[in-house]
């Protein structure tokens, strides 16, 4: 398989593919809802009646071409890409054709797909080139494979902090989809990478998209071609699927299906994500931070807050992971010999051997579930010690973009921790505008049984309320001190003050961390 050239003309691509709508939105018009939704769940047939009823529509020549991996005349290439034709496209490495006349079939030697999403800094609309997948081959996927921008992908780069940085690494790159979005705030970008393949799509997709960039592309696997370097912000999609790979499992699972570049690290269980969280700290600038998607299992007998929090401890970071999702070993193998092309009614001598050989492999370290989600890490300033160690579980739905609530976050954790509870007396807070209260009653009774500050923003989060927090909350406006607002309560609800506030002054503090509650603007 090839990987595209950017020694072509990548801006005469992105003015053709713009002035045709080949955007996700032009797509998804053109499909329709039907066709559009059959198609993310890699069903093919009613985008293939949509796009033959609409020959003539450029839009309609390239999604046959790029998506479905469908022959498309040369004729229609060159109608689709004006100024860039199916010459230019050949030039690209982006496709190649049986001869020179019109009706002479192109086939597509590359994924190429718009790319829209919101992350904190703002909308993007970008077009992202990959390896041809399952869907287009009808084959399995190479150990080579390069992705496109995945579910998890999007993710990272909606909860990622987009603070203006000098320098970022995007470390395991992929076909650049994060080099990409850190390029829009960072002064410079490092993208790594084990695979070659990955790298050069990573080098055609910044042309394409961002040619200003400065991007330093360099292979090598995790940290080793960055260790002498410093960053203030490293993101990371790794390779982090927990994949047999000893004994009679790991045998089983390497003869049937391989080993994929994009997602098997080639370490035993969760290892490779154990020794990035505790060691990526050696590449931070004081005061940077790491954000990562990861797996980590779930043991008998092991709480997973001891066993990742262990982890945290040995960063010498500040850490924070939240936990989005949990899959049984059963689901979790599942899922990925399912993502490499391998399927039980296509393969069912290779699904049943590597279903087993997972199971086996899980059931060796007594492993009953798997957690995947983020971690936020940053290495303290200067010689100070970590003060953030957060681990919880929130598998509900949040609002994203997410980065800047991370950062938010951040931030209201180092304005608390430089207050004694005295201090933060003296404050005046008010309460966040997408906060809400939500107030459940027995019916015919006067009082409601139950008071829930709820989050609009971020994480969605719901605080069931005493009488007294959901009151102190209320009155939040940015008029009254901390210590006013709860002498004022202790009198009027017959507390003693200082009873109240040793009751109310936690629950406060995790509050403004969490977004609910913020330090009044000055003046």
């Amino acid at each position: 398989m090839t990987v595209p050239s950017s020694s072509g003309d990548p801006a005469a691509l992105r003015s053709a593919l713009e002035r045709v709508d080949y955007t996700v939105d032009g797509v998804e018009d053109l499909l329709g809802p039907l066709a559009a939704a059959a198609l993310h769940r890699e069903q093919t047939v009613p985008a293939d009646r949509v796009l033959a009823r609409h020959a003539e529509d450029p839009r309609a020549a390239l999604a046959r071409l790029f998506l479905l991996g469908r022959e498309v005349t040369r004729g229609a290439i060159d109608a689709a890409l004006p100024g860039v034709g199916t010459s230019g496209a050949q030039a690209l490495g982006l496709v190649e054709a049986a001869g020179s006349g019109a009706a002479d079939a192109v086939r597509a030697l590359c994924d190429l797909r718009p790319y829209a999403a919101t992350d904190a800094g703002g909308p993007v609309q970008w077009w992202l080139a990959s390896d041809l997948g399952e869907l287009a081959t009808g084959r399995r996927l190479a150990a080579d494979h390069v992705l496109g921008a995945g579910g998890a992908s999007t993710t990272l780069a909606q909860v990622t902090v987009r603070t203006p940085v000098s320098r970022v690494l995007d470390l395991g790159t992929g076909c650049g989809i994060q080099a990409l979005h850190a390029a829009r705030h960072a002064e410079a970008v490092v993208a790594t990478d084990v695979s070659q393949r990955a790298l050069g799509f990573t080098r055609f997709n910044a042309a394409l998209n961002a040619p200003g960039a400065d991007l330093d592309l360099r292979a090598g696997s995790m940290l080793d071609p960055v260790r002498d370097d410093r960053f203030d912000l490293v993101v990371s999609n790794p390779p982090f699927v927990i994949t047999p790979h000893a004994g009679a499992a790991g045998a089983v699972v390497s003869e049937t299906l391989g080993a994929f570049e994009y997602r098997d690290g080639g370490r035993a269980g969760d290892d490779l994500v154990r020794d990035l969280i505790t060691g990526v700290g050696e590449v931070l600038s004081p005061g940077g931070v790491a954000q990562m998607l990861v797996n980590w299992e779930r043991r008998r007998g092991e709480p997973w807050t001891d066993r990742v929090g262990a982890w945290l401890d040995a960063s010498g970071l500040d850490g924070w992971v939240i936990e989005r999702e949990l899959l049984d070993p059963a689901e979790y193998a599942e899922t990925w010999i399912r993502d490499g092309g391998t399927t039980p009614d296509r393969e069912p001598e290779a699904w049943a051997a590597a279903y087993g050989a997972w199971l086996d492999d899980f059931a060796s370290r007594d492993v009953e579930g798997v957690g995947f989600g983020l971690v936020t890490l940053r290495r303290p300033a200067a010689d100070d010690r970590p003060t953030l160690r957060r681990l919880e579980e929130h598998h509900g739905a949040l609002r994203q973009p997410l980065g800047g609530h991370v950062a938010a976050s951040l931030a209201a954790h180092d304005w608390l921790a430089v207050r004694s509870d005295a201090e933060l007396a003296t404050e005046r807070l008010v309460v966040a505008g997408d906060v809400t209260e939500e107030r459940y009653l027995t019916p015919g009774a006067s009082d409601p049984n139950v008071v829930v500050v709820r989050q609009g923003d971020g994480l969605g989060r719901g605080v069931q309320a005493s009488t007294g927090l959901a009151a102190f909350v209320g009155v939040c406006d940015g008029e009254l001190t901390v210590g006013q607002i709860l002498g004022a309560l202790g009198a009027l609800l017959e507390v003693p003050a200082d009873d109240l506030a040793a009751e109310l002054l936690p629950v406060v503090r995790d509050l403004v961390r969490d977004g609910f509650l913020a330090p009044a603007p000055a003046g």
